[in-house]
């Protein structure tokens, strides 16, 4: 049942400084598309105060979700959520929303539903971790996972920054901070405009 992404674990300690920085003291976290479930794992540990929140829309991800928690054993890891982020979302509030390397792998249709959302039940932070391009410019080793993922299925692709800044800003959002990360990756962090 447990599955295991690489990438997890080569990015879960760049991503984990810089939610220690920008994440609350104590509240609900959110993460959306948990995947694996080896981030929640590694977050929930790493944030006792917080009550971490894993969600997947597919069912192999969210039996995988399962079955880390399962053996984890965390008192703050709650028990994962089947939540679609285009349909009608099964939570009310969130303190911070997480959402890792999922605007690529699916139709843009998923980030404008993950912005609407967000911004209607959001606390304080929504933090987003990918590749991304800048003025519509990719570095050579995203261009080339940007024909990849467009080959697999042409709605999915790199999202440049500012189409991402401008579906926010719809939803009462703005972009706080961009953080270079490691592998050409980037952090976005968001928070509702005051």
């Amino acid at each position: 049942m447990k599955q295991h992404a690489p990438a997890a674990a080569r990015n879960r300690e760049p991503i984990r400084e810089v939610l220690a920085r920008v994440l609350p003291e104590r509240g609900i976290v959110l993460e959306i598309a948990s995947g694996s479930g080896e981030h929640a794992i590694a977050f929930a540990h790493a944030f006792p105060a917080l009550t971490w929140q894993p969600s997947d829309a597919d069912p192999t991800a969210l039996a995988s979700i399962a079955a880390h928690r399962d053996e984890a054993g965390l008192a703050n890891l709650a028990a994962p959520l089947a939540l679609d982020v285009t349909r009608p979302w099964p939570i009310d509030h969130a303190d911070a929303i997480v959402c890792i390397n999922m605007i690529h792998i699916s139709p843009w249709e998923s980030a404008l539903a993950l912005f609407a959302n967000a911004g209607r039940i959001l606390g304080s932070v929504l933090y987003l971790y990918g590749p991304y391009s800048f003025d519509r410019a990719l570095v050579p080793s995203n261009a080339d996972f940007d024909r990849s993922l467009r080959s697999r299925d042409s709605r999915w692709g790199v999202r440049d920054v500012a189409d991402l800044e401008q579906a926010a800003r719809s939803h009462g959002l703005e972009l706080r901070e961009t953080i270079a990360m490691p592998a050409n990756n980037h952090s976005l962090v968001f928070r509702p405009v005051v």
